[in-house]
């Protein structure tokens, strides 16, 4: 049985993961107290298959505090026919202010005593036992609905099959880092098709942006160095028994330079890896 825990501080998109989840066909459930894990997992399986393709629970701050510093023993005692997971979602203390001002929701921890920062301070603490145990941990800070959606079906559901999922996407530096990058090129100081006046419409996809950039040695080096890293280190990241990898290729704007990169290392790959996926954050 697979079994999905969503957990992170209030605002940093929870309930998105969690529908998610429902959507790919999991059965979800919202607030569970920690302590009915085990009674969840233990009545719920005989009904599971054929209907459902796994559970996907939300446990957060709103549960006993005492149960979520004991939640690694909780997870230890579930049966050995459970695959567990934690997805842990975050985001900077002046992003999750924000969102509770735009929706005017009131934080479970906030109270007369303790206003809104505090509460979302002292989320991180209540739930580190949990942070600690994550197999993916994501910053939504600068993630839409539909990128956090696109992440969780790119980096969780159908994690358990055979292989790493990779994937390669592009994207630009003027609209932030990607949330679930784990390796960063910067491709900035190649020759930007932007300024062409012919180019600037065009993408990295187009012949003639290739062309463009192919015509400078800088380009075909720095793809070599990166593919070479890529051919050196990806393997590691796999006897580590890691199931997922973002590699991320970032130039000014995402329209060119990056998209190009991205494109030439996917293909590069595509021999040696079932699950490789590629994604233009910038032209999504």
């Amino acid at each position: 049985m697979d079994l999905v825990i969503i957990s992170g501080r209030s605002g940093s998109g929870k309930s998105t993961a969690l529908h998610q989840f429902e959507d790919e066909g999991y059965f979800a459930i919202d607030n569970l107290p920690a302590t009915l894990l085990p009674a969840l997992v233990r009545d719920s399986a005989p009904d599971l298959p054929g209907r459902f393709r796994g559970i996907a629970v939300c446990i957060d701050a709103r549960t006993a505090w005492r149960d979520l510093q004991d939640f690694r023993s909780i997870l230890d005692g579930l049966p050995d026919t459970v695959t567990s997971r934690v997805l842990y979602l975050d985001a900077d203390e002046a992003t999750l202010l924000r969102r509770f001002s735009e929706t005017r929701r009131r934080h479970p921890l906030s109270s007369e005593s303790q206003p809104l920062a505090e509460a979302i301070r002292s989320e991180t603490a209540l739930l580190e036992p949990l942070a600690a145990l994550a197999s993916l941990s994501l910053n939504t800070r600068s993630m839409t609905i539909y990128e956090l959606r696109d992440a969780i079906r790119q980096r969780l559901v159908g994690a358990d099959a055979e292989g790493m999922a990779l994937l390669i996407q592009s994207f630009g530096f003027k609209r932030g880092l990607p949330g679930d990058a784990d390796l960063v090129f910067d491709l900035r100081m190649l020759p930007n098709p932007h300024w062409s006046q012919e180019l600037r419409n065009h993408t990295g996809l187009d012949p003639a942006v290739a062309a463009y950039l192919e015509e400078h040695a800088i380009t075909g080096e720095l793809f070599e160095h990166i593919a070479g890293f890529i051919d050196r280190w990806i393997p590691a990241y796999q006897d580590s028994s890691r199931s997922y990898l973002t590699v991320a290729l970032g130039c000014t704007g995402g329209q060119h330079r990056s998209v190009y990169m991205a494109r030439r290392l996917y293909d590069h790959l595509q021999p040696r890896y079932a699950r490789l996926q590629l994604r233009h954050r910038e032209l999504s």
